[in-house]
This record gives structure tokens, sequence and C-alpha cells, in this order.
């Protein structure tokens, strides 16, 4: 099987295994547990986790999810939905806009109202917002949008956000406002699971905020040919010593993973973090990884296939699919030790 072809990370998920809400409690979820030492699989579920680790630190995305997706209307009178991604320079955000959109266009969403300042050939634009004429900041702009605004549910749950995503799509740790997608790997989590795991293990934290480009299909047929999308990250002091150590580390999610990866490359605590895991470019610093069960063709599975190859990666889906488990953002996890 050829790692650098597209098709070659396709598999077929019966639409029943696509989770469109959450197990409560969360922690009840399926875990599948791959060690590659000793080739074993092993189905349990996630409360349980702390059974198959040894001595790992693990290391979390404190982001949180921002009410991005807001509805309005062009001054023409057509409707309009806006999804932002993330702040520019200038106060200037990038976003993406369901609806035919120019440049100086003016939309209005009840007391904001946006101005289009750039049509992109990706199809995202950029925008600048106003209340009462004032040009506003990001801080000022998630005030408001906690007010109008609607979680922004990824495309394949296929309903429309109510009250209980605004807590079940948020890890209990979210702190810095900046996410279009949580961090799924974490909403597994409970209070009293999390403090077990940070004593007996700890518990340290980086900041990565998702942008819209996680659900960005790969549609050519090179996955290296793929222009990556990049997403705002920090890393603390502390958390850049354990990385800097001997450390043994579980990276809860893809975008932990690529933050301490691409840390390592780089050696800068922040920025913008374009990384592209893949078996052509595997992780160098990272022990494991806990993550949710991911699209097909998409850079997330081929993250996983960093860890295990492309032949394993499909046989873990298969196995998982052949059990029932949940996929995707409310669905199941797995370990990879």
């Amino acid at each position: 099987m050829n790692h650098l072809k597209t098709s070659s990370y396709d598999f077929v998920l019966p639409d029943n295994l696509i989770a469109t809400y959450p197990i409560n409690p969360p922690d009840n979820a399926k875990l599948l547990v791959f060690d590659r030492k000793t080739n074993t699989i092993t189905h349990t579920i996630f409360k349980n986790i702390a059974n198959f680790l040894d001595n790992h630190t693990l290391i979390l995305n404190d982001t949180k999810v921002i009410k991005a997706r807001i509805f309005g209307t062009k001054s023409t009178g057509g409707k309009i939905e806006l999804l932002l991604n993330k702040p520019l320079p200038r106060n200037q955000f990038l976003v993406l806009i369901r609806g035919k959109v120019k440049v100086a266009d003016l939309l209005n969403f009840g007391i904001l109202e946006a101005k289009v300042i750039l049509v992109n050939d990706d199809g995202s634009r950029v925008v600048e917002f106003y209340i009462d004429n004032k040009n506003i900041d990001f801080t000022q702009l998630i005030e408001v949008l906690d007010s109008i605004g609607h979680i922004p549910l990824p495309p394949y749950i296929q309903r429309e956000d109510e009250k209980s995503d605004e807590t079940d799509y948020q890890t209990l740790f979210a702190k810095n406002d900046g996410s279009v997608a949580a961090p799924t790997a974490s909403l597994h989590f409970t209070h009293e699971l999390l403090e077990d795991l940070k004593n007996k293990f700890g518990t340290h934290f980086i900041t990565l905020h998702v942008g819209s480009g996680t659900f960005k299909p790969v549609e050519c047929e090179d996955i290296l040919n793929h222009p990556m999308h990049s997403e705002f990250y920090e890393i603390d002091e502390q958390t850049q010593q354990i990385i800097d150590s001997n450390q043994k580390i579980l990276a809860v999610g893809t975008t932990v993973t690529r933050t301490i990866e691409y840390y390592y490359k780089t050696k800068q605590l922040r920025g913008e973090c374009d990384l592209f895991l893949n078996p052509h470019n595997k992780p160098q610093r990272v022990d494991s990884i806990l993550t949710n069960f991911h699209l097909p063709k998409s850079t997330l599975i081929m993250l996983v296939a960093s860890f295990v190859g492309v032949e394993k990666t499909l046989e873990l889906y298969n196995e998982a699919i052949k059990n029932n488990y949940r996929f995707y953002s409310y669905g199941d996890a797995m370990l990879i030790l």
C-alpha cells in the first residue's frame, strides 16, 4: 500500500457509527488500546486508561471553543452564514462565508456588522467587524459571539447545535478562547478521572487554537502536495521543560501531538503550527497518543498512520468498526502505546 497516495487512507464507515451525541458519562466511551511493542489490541472503556499508562506525563490542549457560527443578512436581504476561523493582524479576521459575497459588502448580524475586505482563492474571506460603526478587536468580538453565536459543530454531525453542546463540545479545562473545533480526545475526561491521572502521572498543557482547516479533506492524490493549514499555538515554560526532558509523553489528541512535534523541530514556543505528520514525516518526540477515530482521507488519519503505518491504521479502524465503535468528534477513543 502506497503511504503517499490519498486513496490509501480510505475506508467505508456505516452511517450509524457516526456519533451525533456524546456518551454520558463521557468516560464510559469505548477505548481501543494498541500496544506497538506486543502488537496487541485491547478493548476496554475510557475510565480504565490509567491501567495502560506507564510513567507517562499527559499533555493536553487547553484551548476553548468559541461560538464561531453566526447567521445574518446581506445588505440586499439575502441570508448569510459566517464561520469565524481565526484573528489576523490589524483587527481583521479570516472567516468562511456561506453565500456569495464580494469585497466591500456589508453583512448584518444584529448588533454586529461585518465588512468584506478580501476574497481569497481558497474560498476563505477576510472581514472586519463593527459595532455602532466602531471597529472591534478579538476580545470584544468574543463577548458578542457569546450572546449571538452558535457552537460550530462539525459538518458530519448533521444537526443544529443545542444548549447541551455548549458543555459537551468543550473540554473540562478549556481556558483560552480561539478554537472553532474541540480537541475531541479530551472530551472523554470526567473531573474525577482527570484528577486521578494528574495525581498518578502529572498533567501539563499547551494551547493550539483549532481552525476549520482541520476538516479540510486532502484532495490531491499525492498527500505531500496537500497545502497544510496553520494554527496558532503557545507552550508555557513548565510544558517546555517536559518536552525538553526525557520524560515519557502521552499526547492527548492530534493537536497536542502536532504542537509538541512542531516545537521539537523549531524550538519556537509560540507561533503558527503547520506541521503535517504522516508516514513520510513521523513524530520524533511523542511516545504515545490518545485520539478519536477520524475521517477517511483526512490529515488526521494520516497523523495516526505516522505512528503505526497506513496498513495498521486501517486494520485498527476496521477492528473498531467491527466492534461498533462510535466515530468522529463525539465518538470513542484509541490509545496507541
